[in-house]
């Protein structure tokens, strides 16, 4: 017996010096093959936390597939429990303990986080779904006519997508995010996009791609913004591989390259402290847009301000943030469009300002007209005067030193009394005795017009509501709670703008609604009521429908039809070939788009001049049928006015050139129209920052190749059918450059255009043959190359 018992212990003892001695690796490579690198459907995974802290959840990763140092399923961070599914790249640490480092290198929401208890599903239908707790189906890959059977992770870390005989109908590679792999390549038609943040996995505006044979980084904006570009032409489609990537040498170790949220592309390799990346953009750190935030100035030293590159004796900015200078600066006195009268320049000594991209408003102006001509402009916030020409910027972004002469100046807000302490001065003060007065008569002063502004603004929206509570043939007024509940307190968002969100809802009777919630005063509040008063009591099939409202104390909601195919402008700058629209798609939207126009312009009681046209406001169905939305910026007109008189609105590079007298008609629509007609066509938009110069505007490019003779070139090529189509595709583009004229006189008027475009008036008797004429320079340069719409454009 204690035989036994002796034998028994010492089995213990061994047994343990055994997994002592046994390096942690061999568990972690253990757990790692319990996964499989491929699956067969039917089957779902489910977002569960695990009830025992493996190195998985200490990385935040929940696999499904698993294939050497790739790792595809739930890729959650620790902050508010959101969630990716996602391809991760991960090394155990070379020590051989359990800690290892995971990033993602492809998602397929990163827009849409899912919380726990999300859900990936392959149905028995052949169907890919990833669903939120609530059951929406936040991604499905596309895969048309074609039935997914399993799931396969590479060695290279490619998510692939079989049909049952074996077939990839879909694969990762094709749709990168913003990083790419070893055996990856980028090709033309795809682009990297980079994260808002390393806590928010939403897509920032910094892209990176090849376009016409070069490597093109640059701002994602309408329009584009490049900040760098490759000298060479790429010889082949690049492709990461050990130590190259087209024209970029990497280090060999390098396992992944990666678009920051700061625009620099880097390669990454794991050192003992983690990831590192090097980078490989040849440019200075303050050649990225946002290298100092908006306002700030990018110096050798760091970020500063405004205020320290003027000779200017009072400050009118500071740093957002005083312990992080490279998130920006802010104005201490916000510039408004009602108080113009009160706005002035902080002028920048000579030679310091930002990029300017396709901004020109003259290349023949004085100084002193160029800024008379920006403190007109609501949209202009500051303006760069070079050499006789003068750049209008709608957005300030990071100012550096140039080795140029430009002038730079900053439009700020003056106030009529000088407040001490919001505009400190440089000089010294006389005495504190007269500082003090002044501070004490303004805080007065200043709790006086609160008070007045509050009981104001409480009975400005008693009488507001009462006006829409009397209002004929209106929409559905819903209350806030009511919208609370059928967008499941704001928790699907749809997209986002200058003056608030849109979110996803469902009404109680089952239909689904897209709902505005608009943030702010002023502005926000003309918008709503135009909107309210202009399609609440219109109805027409190409024009979105306004199904109700909410004005409740400060909230300002708009509740929409839902249109499931989004936006036009997703369609058609879209690179990739799989999402191309056909031509009879494209052919019908445009139809549609002149019908709601002519319907606004001709068929109301009175005309309806949107004001706004543009992809963005151009929302598609399930069926892709096209309708006008967003009429936050339209005017009426009465049928015996022939024209009107209203401020500037709309959307640089949509904007007719009448708009610099001020005084319009319904054709400066149909400009608008002609626009968008001919980005439809192209596939490009009307300014293209990442063509060549000669190439940025769709209409020099237009008149160029009329000239020419070689209008073809122009269809798109992203599209087979267009370009098998071309012949008629080139008629239509004759009709948008007749909508184009500079001369308002001479465009068509868009019932006209209806006729032109369903054939019942020949187009050949009824084209002005003289259109390209009325494509002058000046309306190329002045109106369709002003950059970013800002406060020009309504809320979105």
């Amino acid at each position: 017996m204690i035989m036994n018992t002796n034998t028994s212990s010492a089995f213990v003892i061994i047994t343990v010096l055994i997994l002592l001695i046994i390096p942690s690796s061999f568990f972690i490579d253990a757990e790692i093959m319990d996964y499989p690198s491929f699956v067969n459907g039917p089957n779902s995974w489910r977002n569960t936390p695990s009830t025992d802290f493996s190195f998985w959840e200490s990385a935040g990763v929940r696999p499904i597939l698993v294939y050497g140092m790739f790792a595809c399923g739930f890729h959650c961070s620790f902050v508010g429990e959101s969630c990716l599914f996602a391809v991760s790249i991960f090394k155990s640490s070379s020590e051989g303990n359990s800690s290892f480092s995971a990033q993602v290198v492809w998602s397929a929401n990163p827009n849409n986080p899912v919380e726990m208890q999300a859900l990936l599903e392959l149905t028995s239908e052949g169907k890919l779904n990833l669903k939120d707790a609530n059951d929406t189906v936040v991604w499905s890959p596309s895969t048309p006519g074609k039935s997914i059977s399993r799931l396969n992770l590479t060695a290279e870390g490619n998510l692939m997508l079989f049909d049952e005989t074996n077939y990839i109908v879909w694969q990762s590679f094709d749709h990168p995010t913003d990083s790419l792999v070893r055996g990856q390549r980028l090709v033309s038609g795809q682009k990297l996009r980079a994260n808002v943040s390393s806590a928010d996995s939403s897509e920032s505006l910094y892209a990176f791609a090849v376009i016409d044979g070069k490597f093109v980084a640059y701002m994602d904006s309408d329009p584009s913004q490049s900040y760098y570009q490759s000298s060479s032409i790429l010889s082949a489609e690049p492709e990461f591989q050990n130590g190259q990537f087209g024209s970029f040498h990497v280090a060999d170790s390098a396992n992944f390259i990666q678009l920051g949220s700061d625009g620099h592309l880097k390669a990454y390799e794991l050192k003992e402290s983690g990831w590192e990346g090097t980078d490989l953009l040849p440019i200075d750190p303050c050649s990225y847009p946002l290298a100092c935030g908006n306002y700030g100035v990018c110096l050798e030293k760091g970020c500063s301000c405004p205020d320290d590159v003027s000779e200017n004796e009072a400050a009118f900015f500071r740093p957002i943030d005083f312990t992080t200078p490279n998130l920006g600066c802010s104005a201490i006195s916000p510039i408004s469009c009602e108080s113009s009268l009160l706005q002035s320049f902080l002028e920048l000594r000579s030679g310091y300002s930002q990029r300017v991209y396709t901004s020109l408003f003259s290349n023949t102006i004085a100084l002193e007209d160029c800024k008379e001509a920006c403190l007109k402009n609501c949209s202009c916030k500051a303006a760069t005067y070079r050499k006789g020409s003068c750049y209008f910027l709608s957005q300030v972004d990071s100012l550096k030193k140039t080795n140029s002469n430009d002038l730079t100046f900053i439009k700020v807000q003056n106030s009529t009394i000088s407040d001490r302490s919001h505009f400190p001065e440089r000089k010294k003060q006389n005495t504190s005795v007269i500082v003090g007065s002044t501070l004490g008569a303004i805080f007065g002063v200043f709790l006086i017009c609160t008070f007045i502004f509050l009981r104001f603004k409480k009975g400005f929206q008693e009488v507001e509501e009462d006006y829409l509570d009397n209002m004929l043939g209106m929409p559905t007024r819903f209350s806030f709670e009511e919208l609370k509940n059928v967008t499941k307190n704001f928790s699907n968002k749809l997209g986002e703008g200058g003056f608030g969100s849109i979110f996803q809802g469902t009404l109680p009777s089952g239909s689904e609604v897209a709902v505005k919630h608009l943030v702010g005063f002023g502005p926000v509040n003309k918008s709503f009521m135009t909107e309210v008063q202009t399609i609440g009591s219109i109805h027409h099939f190409n024009l979105v429908s306004l199904i109700g409202f909410c004005a409740q104390k400060f909230n300002r909601l708009l509740v929409y039809e839902y249109m499931a195919n989004g936006s036009l402008d997703r369609w058609i700058f879209n690179k990739n070939r799989d999402l191309a629209l056909g031509w009879q798609i494209r052919k019908k939207i445009i139809l549609d788009i002149a019908k709601g126009l002519a319907y606004l312009h001709e068929d109301c009681n009175q005309k309806i001049v949107h004001l706004d046209i543009k992809p963005q406001n151009i929302l598609l169905d399930e069926h892709f049928n096209a309708k006008v939305s967003d009429f936050g910026l339209s005017k009426l007109i009465g049928k015996d006015q022939s024209r009107v008189i209203t401020t500037m609105r709309g959307t640089p590079g949509y904007m007719a050139p009448e708009w610099l007298s001020s005084v319009i008609t319904e054709k400066v629509d149909v400009y608008s129209f002609g626009i968008v007609v001919l980005e439809i066509l192209c596939g490009r938009r009307n300014v293209d920052e990442s063509q060549l110069e000669e190439d940025r505007h769709l209409l020099g490019l237009f008149k160029r190749k009329q000239e020419e003779g070689q209008l073809m070139d122009l269809v798109d090529k992203c599209s087979d059918d267009m370009q098998s189509n071309a012949a008629e595709v080139v008629k239509m583009m004759k009709v948008a450059a007749w909508c184009v004229q500079t001369e308002h006189a001479r465009r068509p008027s868009m019932p006209i255009v209806v006729k032109l475009f369903e054939g019942s008036v020949d187009v050949a008797g009824n084209l002005n043959e003289d259109f390209q004429n009325g494509l002058t320079p000046e309306a190329m340069e002045t109106f369709a190359s002003i950059v970013l719409p800002c406060l020009l454009s309504g809320p979105r």
